[in-house]
């Protein structure tokens, strides 16, 4: 495949896990998964975290011969939740080598590519290693291969709280990622706690304590599925895949280069189906408002629907994009809001007679987010909570003058979306 898959921090590479099993179970099934591999067979996949506990989950995984060992990287200890502590790094020359000996697997996985087309990055906007390390590797991988896409997969924490200071560290790797990256497919935690218990057939107010944490992840890894894995619209006559779902996707929904934020969802059934209805189970949960009470609207939207039954997708494919422009309020400048991709193939749900459509569409709900993060962010920034930590790591105000203005530039871009 084009893409090398870099997972970063604890979420990041227990993402990485869920994901990686889909693709693997995929062998014993009719899905061809190697495109996801290079030639010794080994996953194009680099496994970082500043602390080992999670990463050395996947040594059994290096055994069955699924990972390479040296794409296993390990420090010895965490980066506290910080940001800047994350991005900086300690000041000891071997916890330092822990960006160097990424870059160069990131290297070593590059020229082993056919044709290296771009990286996709794995990892949440909440932790010191997923947030910081995370910004200092996209910054980068953008230097060092500057052709190449960056397509990042950010986990938000949960608006409750699950750090003191999640909300500086989202606010800088926001702002690092809007610079560097070319897309970002955006989930939140409360969002994916909702659809695991939906998944899960319990009421939400139930499921907060039954829902596991690997549920949540798995959520994630079926949107990857049903949006990354090999298509037969991108296959050669040969029967290799060119592996180029992960571009054509930024080129399908991202007409404005400035505005990069990516809103999935996704809805299966299995037996006979209707795509209309799972077009609008899948379109239920999409916020139809802002915070302001502004209706949220498109710039572009791909559906990917996969199953035995694709021919009914076709020849009802009209009605259903339709009813997908109408839930999402693409918008009137854009003459082909609206993409299609489809597949016999279904690697999501279990089955030979189950189908899933998955929406991937370039959505202004994700402006409610960045302006809670910036209004949360600046009312600790100004009574200078716990600015001592960053400082003290290398960050400097400036850096966090830079996300205030870069986030509240997107959220009035996403607000004039549909003028």
């Amino acid at each position: 495949m084009s893409a090398v898959w870099l997972q970063v921090g604890q979420c990041g590479n227990q993402i990485g896990q869920e994901w990686w099993q889909a693709v693997t179970q995929a062998r014993s099934r009719d899905a061809d998964p190697y495109p996801f591999c290079s030639l010794d067979g080994k996953l194009s996949a680099i496994c970082v975290d500043s602390e080992p506990k999670v990463v050395k989950k996947l040594q059994k995984q290096v055994k069955r011969g699924s990972f390479r060992e040296s794409n296993l990287i390990m420090g010895k200890q965490g980066r506290g939740n910080n940001w800047a502590y994350g991005y900086h790094g300690a000041r000891s020359e071997g916890e330092q080598s822990l960006f160097c000996r990424t870059m160069e697997s990131l290297r070593r996985e590059v020229e082993r590519r056919d044709c290296y087309s771009g990286t996709v990055l794995l990892h949440s906007l909440g932790g010191g290693t997923g947030a910081g390390f995370s910004s200092r590797l996209c910054e980068a991988i953008r230097e060092e291969y500057p052709l190449g896409h960056i397509l990042a997969v950010s986990v938000a924490p949960h608006q409750a709280g699950e750090s003191p200071l999640q909300h500086y560290n989202a606010l800088l790797c926001l702002s690092w990622l809007q610079r560097y990256a070319d897309g970002i497919l955006l989930f939140h935690n409360d969002e994916l706690l909702k659809r695991a218990a939906s998944l899960q057939g319990k009421a939400t107010a139930e499921g907060e304590r039954q829902v596991s944490l690997s549920a949540m992840n798995a959520s994630v890894a079926s949107c990857l599925a049903g949006l990354f894995y090999p298509l037969k619209i991108f296959t050669a006559q040969s029967g290799i895949s060119l592996g180029m779902e992960p571009w054509e996707l930024l080129r399908s929904t991202c007409p404005v280069p400035a505005l990069k934020f990516l809103h999935t969802a996704q809805a299966s059934t299995r037996g006979t189906v209707f795509w209309d209805s799972l077009a609008s189970s899948a379109t239920q949960s999409i916020p139809r408002e802002s915070l302001s009470g502004h209706p949220h609207c498109s710039s572009g939207l791909l559906a990917v629907a996969r199953g035995p039954q694709e021919d009914s997708f076709l020849v009802g494919c009209t009605s259903v994009l339709r009813k997908l422009k109408q839930a999402y309020r693409c918008v009137p400048w854009n003459p082909f809001p609206a993409a299609y991709w489809t597949d016999p193939v279904s690697v999501v749900a279990r089955g030979h007679d189950s189908h899933t459509l998955t929406v991937c569409a370039n959505h202004s709900s994700s402006a409610d987010l960045l302006w809670r993060v910036e209004q949360r962010a600046r009312l600790m920034y100004e009574s200078k909570a716990f600015l001592h930590w960053y400082l003290r790591h290398g960050c400097e105000e400036g850096d966090f003058e830079q996300g205030f203005e870069t986030l509240r530039s997107i959220v009035e871009e996403y607000g004039h979306l549909g003028d």
